[in-house]
């Protein structure tokens, strides 16, 4: 296992987008370890993009993250219960992040379960198990993921990535979902999807 460095956040979203796929989350906590393959993710470039927080070069509290370095989280709330994780990319001044919104579950899967519905993998129904992480609100629900971890180093040890060198796999490019307010940017093909 490789971890990833600061320089590979430092490129076009898009890039990095595509880059992350097949690639390994780790969320570290309280004497735990657990791994995600990542298995979708979406872009955001905020000069060009109106889905984008950052749109129209808004700097606030909550889009200043997205401004600054590369490799660090970008944590928001959405629809007043669920949290999205985010890694900010492109070098300092320049608004662009990745969504991170699914993955599959490598290590410590009763741990992800717990932290999803407080049960067992074995006392999940076939619908629970589906659902686990197929969304980035439940990824961050079974990763622990919150507020709190906004601005948290991706070049750490509490969440980063790892290369475990899979390559068996193909990439799907997609229009992204749920940003039909974005105008044009609504057909960008910035989704990106994990296919065997």
């Amino acid at each position: 296992m490789i971890k990833i460095g600061r320089s590979f956040y430092d490129r076009d979203a898009r890039i990095v987008a595509e880059d992350l796929i097949g690639k390994v989350l780790v969320r570290k906590y309280d004497e735990k370890t657990i791994k995600l393959r990542i298995t979708e993710t979406e872009a955001y470039i905020a000069e060009i993009d109106k889905a984008s927080h950052g749109y129209g070069g808004k700097i606030t509290p909550r889009t200043r993250i997205m401004f600054g370095p590369p490799g660090y989280a970008y944590v928001y709330f959405i629809y007043g219960m669920y949290y999205c994780l985010n890694f900010v990319t492109e070098s300092e001044g320049i608004c662009s992040a990745v969504l991170i919104r699914s993955g599959e579950s490598l290590k410590n899967i009763d741990e992800i379960c717990m932290n999803r519905y407080n049960k067992p993998l074995g006392d999940l129904s076939k619908a629970q198990i589906k659902n686990l992480t197929n969304g980035p609100g439940k990824l961050c629900s079974a990763l622990k993921i919150t507020k709190e971890h906004n601005g948290t180093d991706l070049t750490e040890n509490e969440i980063f990535v790892e290369d475990d060198k899979f390559t068996d796999f193909c990439v799907e490019k997609t229009k992204r979902i749920n940003i039909d307010y974005a105008e044009e940017a609504k057909d960008f093909l910035w989704r990106y999807i994990l296919c065997k």
